[in-house]
This record gives structure tokens, C-alpha cells and sequence, in this order.
């Protein structure tokens, strides 16, 4: 195989590798939206998707759902740290669930209720901020 041949496979494969890891639609049902008022039990500030681990009560009943975020480096440009949500945090999010009844969840909105802060992630950017009262 010549080198301009390899190359381009090369390219190729990694091409859909890439385009693999980021198709939510392989991981969350991206037609559904669903809301949780919850309370945060873990934060995760890593490489590529910071999530959330918060306890909600659907149907009085307490679960344990992953709470995905946009990838680390577009959140730390607008801002986010490692300490933007604490444990105790109580939130209001709504976003894309799992497929097939996994407890996990595409954050696309959230806001925290003791300090009006709020997370949207809208297509492809991400904003976060305070409402005024």
C-alpha cells in the first residue's frame, strides 16, 4: 500500500471513530425530553464529559442518574470549574434520557435553585449564568 493510500485510511478510520463518540443519538433517546428536580451527590470536572451524579424521586422513589455535560474544554472556556456545583447542590434539569431506561441524561438544561445559576446547552454551544430576580 502506497503512503497516500494509507493516509487517507488512516484519516478514514479515524474519522468515524470520531464521529462515533460523539453521536448522542447512540447513547440518548435525542426525540425525549424529560425534567428532574434533584440533588447533586457527585460532580465530575473530567475529560471529554464532566457529569453530574444526582438523586431525584420519580414517582416517590429515590434513583441515582449520570448527568452528562458538554465536553470539558468548551465549558472551561465559558467559565466552569471543578467547584461550579457542590454536593447538596439542589437543581431543576431537564435534557435527553438514556436509551433503553439507563438512568443516564444529555444535559441540555439546568438551574440551581439556591442562586438562580443556569446551564443551557443549545445545539452544539454551551452558556451558563444567573437570571435576575
Amino acid at each position: 500500500m502506497n503512503k497516500v493510500a494509507l493516509a487517507a485510511l488512516i484519516t478514514l478510520i479515524g474519522g468515524v471513530t470520531a464521529a462515533a463518540h460523539h453521536s448522542l443519538s447512540g447513547i440518548y433517546d435525542t426525540g425525549t425530553s424529560v425534567s428532574f428536580e434533584g440533588v447533586i451527590r457527585e460532580f465530575h470536572f473530567v475529560n471529554p464529559h464532566p457529569y453530574l451524579t444526582v438523586e431525584v424521586r420519580p414517582n416517590g422513589r429515590t434513583q441515582r442518574w449520570k448527568m452528562e455535560l458538554d465536553n470539558r474544554g468548551e465549558l472551561a472556556a465559558i467559565g466552569m470549574t471543578d467547584i461550579t456545583f457542590k454536593i447538596g447542590d439542589q437543581i431543576t434539569v431537564s435534557g435527553n434520557p438514556g436509551l433503553a431506561g439507563a438512568r443516564v441524561l444529555y444535559v441540555r438544561k439546568l438551574e440551581r435553585l439556591k442562586d438562580r445559576f443556569w446551564y443551557e446547552q443549545d445545539d452544539t454551544t454551551p452558556s451558563m449564568g444567573f437570571s435576575k430576580p
